[in-house]
């Protein structure tokens, strides 16, 4: 034990050797549980700026404490990104250093930051990031998907028709999707999952990651609803949710489904061309009706003009 606090000390004794510049924004990644999942130059940075700015003051006091540390805070949220950002600005001019973190993780990636960088960059200032921990590619390390792409959503919309349109176009994506989602609508978003994407798509729920009740649950879609109802722990807690990414061979499949369709509208109603294409294909049949739909039209519209 004595050895390897004599190798921290060591280690933060060649960081306080580094150098910090001043009239520099530092974007500082902080721990999203695990207080034990700060960096040792993080920990220096939020100690010697002269500020931080922070999305609630009563967290990162809290958070600073923990470490032994108290700076002055600025609330820098949401709602007012541009008018902290100016008053920012000015301070770093003038030759301050000061730290930009958000309640967890890393800054400006789905949590408030985006625009003070923004601002800080275009009035030529310095920003220097500091990498830390981040919920998404946590999650993802832990995932088994393999796929060397990622794509990453954020939080969908709290409305059901804006979150299903954007869930739809989502459909082609080959990458594996990173969702973020508040436990009070987990349900309601897999749903809307479920009748969006096919039903033997991986998904993959990590939730409250680094923390005592961290879990991590990989299955089917199809199955996802039933796990998460059976523990009513599982609808507890901050969610990072992964999504299999579409077959690459997903064009291939369209272009034979509506090759399927078109001849099956030759003898059959739109229902029952979709019913038997879906039979066939293993598509839903929803999208298949839709489609349907949209073929009989334009035939409809030849048939006329001709």
């Amino acid at each position: 034990m004595a050895e390897s606090v004599t190798t921290v000390s060591a280690i933060m004794h060649d960081v306080a050797q580094q150098t910090f510049p001043s009239g520099t924004l530092y974007v500082v990644a902080t721990p999203i549980g695990n207080v034990g999942d700060i960096t040792v130059r993080a920990l220096h940075v939020l100690g010697m700026v002269d500020a931080i700015a922070c999305e609630d003051t009563r967290n990162t006091r809290q958070l600073l404490s923990r470490y032994g540390l108290s700076k002055p805070l600025i609330a820098a949220h949401q709602h007012n990104e541009r008018e902290i950002a100016d008053k920012l600005i000015e301070r770093l001019q003038a030759g301050e250093r000061i730290a930009l973190v958000s309640d967890a993780g890393t800054p400006a990636v789905s949590d408030p930051g985006a625009r003070i960088v923004e601002a800080v960059r275009a009035a030529g200032l310095r920003v220097a990031p500091l990498p830390g921990a981040s919920a998404a590619v946590t999650a993802l390390s832990a995932s088994g998907l393999v796929n060397d792409q990622f794509h990453f959503v954020g939080f969908l919309p709290s409305k059901a028709g804006q979150r299903e349109t954007v869930l739809t176009a989502l459909t082609g994506v080959t990458a594996t999707m990173m969702f973020y989602e508040a436990p009070h609508r987990i349900e309601e978003t897999i749903v809307a999952m479920t009748t969006v994407f096919e039903p033997q798509r991986h998904i993959v729920f990590a939730r409250e990651l680094s923390k005592l009740f961290e879990e991590i649950h990989r299955c089917p879609l199809a199955d996802a609803l039933a796990w998460v109802r059976a523990d009513p722990h599982r609808q507890k807690g901050e969610f990072v949710i992964l999504l299999q990414g579409a077959d690459a061979n997903t064009d291939t499949q369209q272009v034979e489904a509506e090759r399927i369709l078109t001849i099956l509208l030759e003898e059959c109603s739109v229902k029952q061309a979709a019913t038997l294409a879906a039979h066939i294909t293993g598509q839903k049949k929803n999208a298949l009706y839709d489609r349907a739909l949209e073929l009989k039209a334009a035939g409809d519209n030849a048939s006329q003009l001709a």
